[in-house]
């Protein structure tokens, strides 16, 4: 008995010996990796893995660097939680990331500008961050204009991050001015001649508009009459349910824009018809009374080409009103009839004769991405990139247009680079109330959102067919907008859509 006590006690002793050990080396661990967490946490360490040469340089131009009170606001601070609100585990996942990117990627190789645009910042910048150093949003040095963008902000708040509004304070940008109707109103057009009349359009043929009083001229093509399938096959790779069911449909002769109205197109209706804008052309052209009987935009808040560059760029982050007054200002200057085009116009247009998923060879999977089996065996294609801006070739911003060829019609940039506006109000199963064998179909005769046809530079290959739709989102595409009410001209939180013009062809008197 003596024994199995001695044997006990021994066990008791060796086991709180084990227990000591694993304290002390429990507490020795917590200590090193509380050192190693705060090591890895400084601007220093930031530094080793985020290797880029502009994001220090523009932190410390920054409002969180360089500013009147003299604090600076370290990396962990914005691109982490606060400590207690899931810091550890978004620590690792971003040490994870950054480690990764360090050894097995090229940094030369990073889209930077993407990178930092709000569509990816904002997974890498926490609310609760903004939150914990900004708790108050009404201090007393506030501006009336950011009282209301903040009380619009925290009546939002399930909708909205700060970066929404803020997303340049910790990277300084400067052509980013938060907040200011930046320069904005000059074409920049290269022609120097000053138009003195519009386009005289006696037949179906291709012409080039001139817009009076103004260095513009853009190219018209004619579309011929014809019937084609609207929608999609069901068997067609990457099919949405809103493309079918497929009907035959007649559209008369008309005319169609080579490319997306341009921003020195868009800018010269600025020009003519903004508040601030309106001036008396001394060549006798047109005159400030003439333009009065259409208003058009207010100054734009912030820069609407996103700094991508104007020109001939396609003009993006105008409202669905904006395009259409456009529409109607361009009919009133040039006499003729300029309207944005029915999704049966369009879709044929698009199409070009075709009734393939493309106007040119190939299927929708031959242009994605493929695995290790699919780059051996597949057959794959880059066509696509001749006649498509979208995802995969665009740096995620619109091109100018001479970066593509035309489709069989004489028109650029029909399935990307930007989305456009139809005249028709959008409906699901629209296509199911169509008639086979329908003239000129409109669409429905009511609803609440547009449709817009074409891919986008970030469009996946299944939304660049000809057949894919989509519509307008009035309320998201508005939501940063602080002002009461909301613009009408622009729209803050989308910089994807744009529009082309069509113009009637009248066979009875040839325009």
């Amino acid at each position: 008995m003596a024994i199995f006590q001695r044997f006990g006690n021994y066990l008791r002793k060796k086991l709180l010996l084990i227990i000591f050990i694993g304290f002390i080396i429990g507490i020795a661990v917590t200590i090193s990796s509380l050192k190693v967490i705060e090591a890895t946490s400084t601007n220093e360490s930031c530094e080793v893995c985020h290797v880029h040469p502009h994001v220090f340089d523009s932190w410390k131009l920054s409002v969180h660097h360089e500013n009147r009170t003299g604090m600076h606001i370290g990396c962990v601070e914005c691109h982490l939680p606060p400590k207690g609100q899931g810091y550890l585990k978004e620590k690792v996942k971003a040490g994870a990331r950054d480690a990764y990117g360090y050894f097995f990627k090229d940094s030369a190789d990073f889209n930077w500008e993407a990178k930092s645009s709000l569509e990816q910042a904002q997974h890498f910048v926490f609310e609760e961050s903004c939150i914990s150093c900004h708790n108050n949003l009404f201090p007393l040095t506030l501006t009336s204009e950011g009282q209301q963008a903040h009380l619009y902000y925290s009546q939002n708040e399930e909708k909205l991050r700060c970066i929404n509004c803020h997303l340049n304070v910790g990277h300084y940008d400067p052509n980013a001015l938060h907040a200011k109707n930046v320069e904005f109103g000059s074409t920049g057009a290269e022609a120097k001649e000053i138009y003195i009349a519009a386009a005289e359009v006696t037949a179906h043929e291709d012409y080039t508009e001139t817009i009076p009083g103004t260095t513009i001229a853009f190219n018209m093509k004619a579309i011929p009459g014809g019937s084609f399938k609207i929608g999609s096959p069901e068997a067609e790779q990457l099919r949405e349910i809103d493309e079918g069911p497929q009907k035959t449909v007649n559209v008369s002769p008309f005319f169609m824009a080579e490319i997306e109205v341009s921003w020195d197109e868009y800018l010269a209706f600025y020009s003519a018809t903004a508040a601030e804008g309106r001036t008396t052309d001394t060549e006798g052209a047109r005159t400030k009374a003439d333009v009065d009987a259409i208003s058009g935009p207010t100054p734009p808040y912030g820069q609407p080409d996103q700094n991508w560059g104007m020109g001939s760029r396609p003009a993006i982050t105008m409202s669905y009103h904006s395009a259409e007054t456009y529409c109607k200002w361009l009919s009133q200057v040039t006499g003729k009839t300029y309207r944005l085009p029915t999704e049966a116009e369009w879709e044929y247009a698009a199409r070009g004769g075709t009734e393939t998923p493309f106007f040119f060879e190939g299927q929708p999977k031959d242009f994605k991405d493929k695995n290790f089996i699919g780059k051996l065996f597949g057959k794959g294609s880059d066509i696509i990139n001749n006649y498509v801006v979208y995802e995969k070739n665009s740096s995620l911003k619109t091109a100018k247009p001479d970066v593509v060829e035309a489709n069989p019609f004489g028109l650029k940039n029909m399935l990307g680079n930007a989305a456009e506006y139809c005249a028709d109000w959008y409906a699901e199963d629209a296509y199911s109330k169509l008639s086979d064998g329908a003239t000129d179909p409109k669409g429905p005769v009511s609803g609440n959102e547009h449709v817009i046809r074409g891919g986008t530079f970030k469009s996946p290959v299944g939304e660049v067919r000809s057949a894919a739709r989509d519509y307008t989102r009035s309320e998201e595409w508005m939501k940063t907008d602080p002002q009461m009410p909301k613009s009408i001209w622009w729209l803050s939180d989308c910089n994807y859509i744009s529009f082309r013009v069509v113009c009637e062809y009248d066979e009875n008197n040839g325009k």
